[in-house]
């Protein structure tokens, strides 16, 4: 997946300003920034979801999936019956046959019958996921992916994106969590008021600001020396 020059005006206010990146097959590239720093935007717009003032993104909608950080799921539906939906809303070829290779892909086969709201937050973001993944996609988009999660469904959830991303799926997250970002990434992008400031690994970041004791440190260090 590459992004060309991406930009989004709101009448004078820049929310992007000609963000440009690539992601290779099967790379987890994270998104951090402060708050209002463009990084949902950016991702809806990958999506396909948000049409840029000016730019271009390599891969069309039907190639990408997208997990928003809240999902338009059915809490009285059961997950069998929310995946079998949005297949048919996704117009895939054989719905019975996706529906039943998500489940098997995420581990939910035995909660297959069990209503959506009765799910912790966990099985729910998997089933969120499945969701995103029934076309397939080259690339997974998430935002905010583990922010409602408990430590041990967070650590289960990276496990799964791992998976997937082993398989050769691009993975593209926000996180406001820069720890997260750093044992779960591999590169970094940062963001600050629509502007890409950094491209790279953690380490790269770290020797960018000099001797920081750890990557929130220097992360932190790194926006109040441009000045954000």
């Amino acid at each position: 997946m590459r992004a060309d020059s991406i930009s989004k005006r709101y009448g004078t206010r820049d929310a992007l300003r000609s963000v440009t990146f690539e992601v290779a097959d099967g790379e987890k590239v994270a998104i951090i920034g402060p708050n209002g720093a463009g990084k949902t935007t950016l991702l809806q717009i990958l999506a396909g979801a948000l049409e840029p003032t000016a730019g271009s993104v390599s891969l069309s909608p039907e190639a990408v999936g997208w997990v928003p950080q809240q999902p338009a799921l059915y809490s009285k539906l059961s997950v069998a019956e929310n995946l079998r939906l949005f297949a048919r809303l996704e117009k895939v070829a054989d719905v019975p046959a996706v529906v039943d290779a998500m489940l098997e892909q995420t581990g939910l086969r035995e909660r297959a019958g069990d209503e959506l709201g009765r799910l912790s937050g966990g099985n729910q973001q998997r089933v969120n996921i499945a969701i995103g993944l029934l076309k397939s996609p080259a690339a997974l988009l998430l935002d905010e992916p583990s922010a409602s999660l408990d430590p041990r469904q967070r650590e289960r959830l990276w496990g799964f994106i791992a998976g997937l991303a082993a398989t050769g799926t691009a993975v593209v997250f926000s996180t406001h969590d820069v720890g997260e970002a750093e044992r779960y990434a591999d590169r970094v992008l940062v963001l600050a008021d629509g502007e890409l400031l950094f491209t790279g690994t953690t380490r790269e970041l770290e020797r960018t600001v000099g001797d920081q004791r750890d990557f929130e440190a220097a992360f932190v260090r790194f926006l109040h020396d441009r000045g954000h």
